[in-house]
């Protein structure tokens, strides 16, 4: 129903007169009057129910209030009684008025039950802890295996309380310790009782004889009480395996410690006291004994106790059967201790003996390289590292290998003096290379040997730290001082064929002159040549390339933590002593390249280098020296043809000719084909410079003086290649000096072509220079013609070297020209 426009209040009537003159503005919107009255009573008719819903929540809302309002007055009301009866019974209880004076007495009160609750407890502890130990005690007089059940579970007992031991701080140390020593006793008990089951049975068996006596019976029993002892010990090894500590030695198998007890009796027999086979000097001895034992014995425990290690493994589970993987390496390892206690008794004996403690430590990594190739010896399956051996306990563990190294340096430093100090030290050794390299010093190849030694000698190594420590400290110190020693010799070869030091020397110049000088030359040379490439060698050895890719990995993983790489040494010492490649690649991702022997290679390269250099200049001017009077002739343009063929040398060139044959030909004795080459190719130019500066370019030359030019500079080549012996190839010389032979073509031209032919000699030196019939004027009409005809030319004639006016200058040598 409508509410009256009266009832409505002033903004309801502005609202309904808005909408009125909004739906209503013209005639024709009263057609759609019932339209839009129908829609008004829809939408007032929805607004009610929206009303009346809105209402009836509201009343249940205001229900549950007060519903809600009442139930918190009576929990109230019950705190408050609650309350009352608490203070009242604490009032009771305490006998105070005050409640926090009460509360205080009650919490006393409630410690002291806690401490009941506790005692109880421990004592309830203590019972059942003595109470499996009398079972287990009980059991092994009637059933052996029946009394593991109780001792694992008191086991158990003993590690649960060292682990809540922590959480508690300490609470109960007397009742750990009790249970602890409680449940040792009864190991104890037990591992004796066993033990004597076993030792019997291994007495039945003639235990440790080579012909052991097996029957049916006896190897069950054996094998029933061997897995006694296992049951026996393996809450032990859950124990250790639990504890997850690093680097934990692999335990002691309780029945092999038993079999093992006869072998160290008889060991110590024999290697301990004054017996013959107790030598300071001969550890091998007891070495070897151990290995004996292991060969004499493994077959059998890897036939007869491996199966039961199999049970076992699939009894205790995945997370213990690598305490039975192999009976062997099992084996193995209860031996070792009695080596252990020998080396510990051993050392000190031999502290002080330098060849002992040295022979001592070799013939150890003998032993340790003997057990993993022939028993592939490890401990822990399960770990990716081999076994470290004895050597490296004895070494790092001990801290014995600052005194090993420096007897091994010392010995090495002793036997480089003796090599340096030899007589036949400055030797070259022809024999000891390949006849077509070069060759070095005895001292070289001696020096190379006894560095291939002492790699042989810490090769065994299993410290990454202690292989580095050799190389640097012994390999490449020796390295360094024989490097030394060649710089010295090449420094005094400089001195004394210095101007000052041909004055002060006086006669004793004959040493450094001739073959002699080059000799001294020829021992540097030879010695870092072969040193260098020898280093190059070791680079690509795998024991190496293998170092230097463990330093690179140790570089990388440390670069930001700034630890040193090995030992005491950093990034910086080792680059200094092996490779700067070292510290440039420290801080990049990937390895660098580079090689261990970096900084000491090149260092022999840069000696090798200059004593090359120092050979060629030697030669050079030993040759320009030798020439010196050849240069002074002056009858080129007087000479008269000779029908002689071939033509004589000039004989102010023997010198020239004796000095290359005899320098050459030692040199081609003593350095590789390589190096032989590059010198005599240098000489050559020098020779070819100097002949044309000295004679070409001075001197006037008739037909049969230039010929004669010719033939003394083929004589020369001759020489030369002769002396190369093997070196030597076809024409070699003459293509070095191919300049000095093209003016000689231009300068042996014959007259004309006709008296080229009748010109014997001449015709037969030309042919040999593959000149061409052209004549003498031809040649000269055409060379100073003009420039596109002298190349057209010197084409012609194959001359390829000189240009123009070189050519020209070399065709006004000839008197016919000059004239």
């Amino acid at each position: 129903m409508a509410t009256p426009t009266s009832v409505l209040s002033p903004h309801e009537k502005t609202r309904v007169e808005d909408y009125l003159n909004d739906k209503v503005q013209v005639s024709a919107d009263f057609e759609s009057l019932d339209s839009l009255l129908s829609s008004l009573r829809a939408q007032h008719e929805l607004q009610r129910k929206q009303l009346a819903e809105a209402q009836e929540a509201l009343s249940n809302a205001t229900k549950a209030s007060n519903d809600h309002a009442e139930a918190t007055r009576k929990r109230a009301e019950t705190f408050n009684e609650q309350q009352a009866d608490i203070d009242r019974r604490l009032k009771a209880l305490t006998g105070s008025d005050a409640s926090d004076e009460a509360a205080k007495r009650f919490e006393a009160s409630i410690e002291k039950l806690r401490r009941l609750e506790l005692s109880k407890g421990y004592v309830s502890l203590l019972k059942e802890a003595e109470g499996l130990s009398k079972e287990a005690l009980t059991n092994i007089r009637s059933s052996h295996k029946s009394a593991i059940t109780p001792y694992a579970r008191l086991r158990t007992i003993v590690q649960a309380l060292k682990e809540a031991q922590p959480a508690a701080e300490g609470a109960a140390p007397h009742l750990v310790d009790y249970v602890g020593k409680l449940a040792s006793a009864l190991r104890d008990h037990m591992k004796t009782d066993f033990t004597k089951r076993l030792q019997g049975t291994l007495e039945q068996m003639k235990w440790p004889s080579k012909d052991l006596y097996l029957p049916d019976s006896i190897k069950a029993q054996w094998k029933d009480h061997v897995g006694l002892l296992l049951d026996l010990q393996t809450p032990e090894l859950q124990s250790r395996d639990a504890s997850k500590e690093e680097f934990i030695k692999p335990p002691i198998l309780l029945p092999l410690e038993v079999m093992v007890h006869p072998l160290e009796l008889r060991f110590k027999y024999h290697f301990s006291g004054d017996k013959p086979t107790n030598r300071l000097d001969k550890p091998e001895y007891f070495l070897a004994h151990v290995m004996d034992l292991i060969n004499n014995f493994g077959g059998f425990f890897a036939s007869s106790l491996q199966p039961i290690f199999d049970e076992k493994a699939q009894a205790v589970g995945s997370d213990m059967e690598w305490n039975f993987c192999n009976a062997s390496h099992a084996y193995i390892t209860a031996l070792l201790p009695i080596l252990r206690h020998k080396i510990t008794t051993y050392l000190p004996q031999i502290s002080n003996h330098p060849q002992l403690l040295s022979h001592f430590v070799h013939e150890l990594m003998n032993f340790d390289i003997e057990i993993r190739e022939t028993w592939n010896y490890i401990p822990d399956p399960y770990t990716d590292d081999n076994w470290k051996g004895m050597t490296w306990e004895v070494l790092t563990e001990r801290g014995w290998f600052d005194r090993w190294l420096q007897v091994e340096k010392d010995f090495a430093l002793a036997r480089y003096k003796e090599i340096v100090d030899a007589p036949d030290s400055g030797h070259i050794d022809y024999e000891g290379v390949d006849s077509s390299a070069t060759k070095p010093t005895k001292a070289a190849i001696r020096v190379n040997d006894l560095l291939e030694t002492i790699t042989e000698r810490y090769q065994p190594l299993s410290s990454f730290s202690q292989k580095l420590r050799f190389l640097i400290d012994i390999q490449i110190t020796i390295f360094d001082q024989f490097h030394e020693r060649l710089h010295s010799a090449l420094e005094a070869y400089l001195a004394m064929t210095s101007t000052i030091g041909r004055t002060v020397q006086g006669a004793d110049g004959a040493s450094v002159e001739g073959v002699a000088g080059l000799e001294r030359l020829s021992r540097v040379f030879g010695s870092a040549e072969f040193l260098e490439k020898k280093m190059e060698d070791w680079s690509n050895e795998v024991f190496f390339v293998e170092l230097w890719s463990e330093l690179q990995e140790r570089i990388r993983q440390n670069k930001d933590g700034g630890k040193n790489v090995a030992g005491s040494m950093s990034v910086a010492d080792v680059a200094s002593r092996t490779s700067q490649s070292v510290a440039n690649g420290s801080g990049r991702g990937e390895a660098s390249e580079g090689a261990l022997f970096d900084e000491t290679a090149s260092a022999y390269r840069r000696l090798r280098l200059r004593s090359e250099s120092v050979i060629t200049s030697t030669l050079t001017s030993n040759v320009r020296t030798a020439l010196k009077t050849y240069s002074r002739v002056s009858t080129w343009a007087t000479i008269s043809a000779t029908l002689a063929s071939p033509l004589p040398p000039t004989s102010d060139l023997a010198p020239a000719m004796r000095t290359l044959s005899t320098e050459i030909s030692f040199l081609s004795r003593t350095l590789g084909i390589a190096p032989l080459r590059r010198i005599i190719r240098q000489v050559l130019l020098s020779i070819q410079t100097y002949i044309w500066n000295n004679v070409l370019m001075r001197n006037k030359f008739s037909a049969a003086g230039a010929t004669q030019l010719i033939s003394d500079v083929e004589h020369l080549c001759n020489v030369t290649d002769v002396a190369l012996g093997p070196a030597a190839q076809v024409g070699s010389s003459a293509n070095v000096l191919r300049r000095l032979n093209e003016g000689l073509t231009l300068l042996g031209l014959s007259i004309s072509a006709s008296k080229a032919t009748d010109d014997e000699s001449a015709s037969q030196a030309k042919d040999q220079r593959g000149a061409t019939q052209l004549g003498l004027w031809e040649v000269e009409k055409r060379l100073f013609k003009d420039n596109e005809s002298a190349r057209d030319l010197l084409t012609e004639l194959n001359i390829e070297t000189l240009s123009g006016a070189e050519a020209r200058s070399v065709l006004e040598r000839r008197v016919e020209i000059g004239s």
